[in-house]
């Protein structure tokens, strides 16, 4: 939930400004009185009638009063917006709220209510507001959905007074605005065991013995409640304190995300094209490995990781793996394609050291770059691709495919290196693919005879 901060209608500046927008106000009813009573003044003098100069007076001077007090009142109405939530899956509805307060001690005329909203996100929203009392106040909603990821700003709020005679209309920007983020759709993925996890210690954790043998004891001071088993009596007598063993220490499982944003691996756009599954799955397979416990890191092909990214990414299972999560949909929402031709600079971030799990959601690749990615296969526990073919997802239900393009030598090629991969037919769901990976490894590591890539 996000609230952007309560404002007040902006000024003009200047006091010639302000005359000139009063009357840049008046409404047809105000310019017809305006001018029928500048012709009765007119006719008066002509005919030299005084009670009709009378009349025209009247008659001029009430849409000029009218405007100037709906112009000095504009400050008296503050106006807020909240949205509910202010993070939303594409394909999903968020509502924002509006509330009016009048912060005068009189009551307000006819007000008309608009939003401004991008057209992705559906119609400007308008409304219009009765009387509101002194200190009274008034709230409305409205709902916007979006199919397209992105950031969204809403408003300025706009505000239209008007006085009690329709002489005069008048409209106020507010100052504030906020912002829609709209994340890529998270499909839930089924609790799989995928190579690279550590085995006989939770879900995605592996230990790491702090001790290797009798002489490389790290030992500790003793604390209340240390197990007495654990008590090391050699560096008790060397230091002639109760020195205790150090525990376990717990590593936790890491996995790199991959991400192909190049222009040239993928045909087509909007909602339903190749390269938005590609930032669906990232986003899937980077919530599924926090919410298992791994250090789950993004990496794109132009080498760039989540700002605020630690060297091991975030660590999930804690208090700060929503956060986290945020962050990494966030990037997401807004990432695009990028320029590059190749994924060099994603492999020498990974050749820097050991990626544990490595899942790839890649384009199109040539010989040139399926041997690069071939090579990423050394420097992580486990690998999984899954390789979006542009002609697949370019062809029409009723089109017959073409010639093979050399898609399936690419996968036999990290096959070969030791990658479980998968090609992306369109409209098949994440999750499907995710339980044939798992299926593909076991066979691989009862073939081998081990656990296997």
């Amino acid at each position: 939930m996000s609230t952007a901060g309560t404002g007040q209608a902006e000024a003009d500046r200047g006091e010639k400004g302000g005359v000139r927008t009063a009357l840049a106000g008046l409404t047809t009813r105000g310019r017809s009185f305006l001018a029928a009573g500048v012709a009765a003044a007119v006719c008066s003098y002509v005919l030299g009638q005084a009670d009709l100069l009378r009349v025209g007076l009247l008659l001029a001077v009430l849409p000029l009063v009218c405007a100037t007090v709906l112009y000095r009142t504009r400050y008296r109405v503050a106006g807020s917006r909240r949205l509910a939530p202010a993070r939303v899956p594409a394909g999903s509805e968020a509502r924002v709220h509006l509330r009016m307060d009048n912060v005068s001690r009189l009551p307000t005329g006819l007000l008309m209510l608009q939003d401004r909203v991008p057209y992705v996100l559906g119609p400007r929203p308008r409304f219009v507001l009765d009387r509101v009392e002194a200190g009274g106040r008034r709230e409305v909603s409205y709902r916007v959905r979006s199919d397209l990821r992105g950031r969204y700003p809403l408003g300025p709020l706009q505000l239209r007074l008007t006085d009690p005679f329709g002489m005069c209309e008048l409209t106020r920007s507010f100052s504030t605005y906020d912002t829609l983020t709209v994340i890529p759709r998270v499909e839930p993925l089924a609790p799989v065991r995928l190579s690279g996890e550590a085995k006989g210690y939770g879900e995605g954790r592996q230990r790491s013995l702090a001790l290797a043998g009798e002489d490389d004891v790290i030992p500790r001071g003793y604390r209340y409640g240390d197990d007495l088993r654990r008590v090391h009596w050699r560096s008790t007598a060397r230091y002639g304190e109760l020195m205790v063993r150090r525990e376990e220490q717990p590593q936790r499982a890491r996995c790199t995300v991959l991400l192909d944003t190049r222009g040239i691996a993928y045909a087509g756009a909007g909602p339903d094209s190749a390269f938005e599954w590609a930032v669906a799955g990232a986003a899937s397979v980077l919530v599924h490995m926090l919410e298992r416990g791994f250090s789950v890191r993004l990496l794109t092909d132009t080498g760039n990781a989540v700002p605020g990214e630690g060297g091991d990414g975030f660590a999930g299972a804690s208090q700060g793996s929503a956060d986290a999560a945020g962050l990494m949909m966030d990037t997401l929402a807004v990432i695009d394609h990028s320029d590059g031709a190749g994924l060099s600079r994603a492999y020498d971030v990974i050749r820097g050291g050991n990626e544990g799990l490595l899942v790839a959601f890649l384009g199109d690749l040539d010989e040139e770059q399926a041997a690069v990615v071939a090579r990423m296969r050394q420097r992580s526990g486990g690998a999984v691709a899954f390789v979006l073919d542009s002609d697949t997802w370019t062809r029409e239900p009723g089109d017959v495919p073409g010639p093979l393009d050399g898609s399936g030598e690419r996968l036999r090629m990290l096959r070969e290196a030791g990658w479980t991969a998968l090609g992306v037919p369109r409209g098949v769901s994440l999750d499907a693919l995710w339980r044939q990976a798992d299926r593909e490894r076991r066979g691989v590591a009862a073939a081998s005879g081990g656990e296997g890539p």
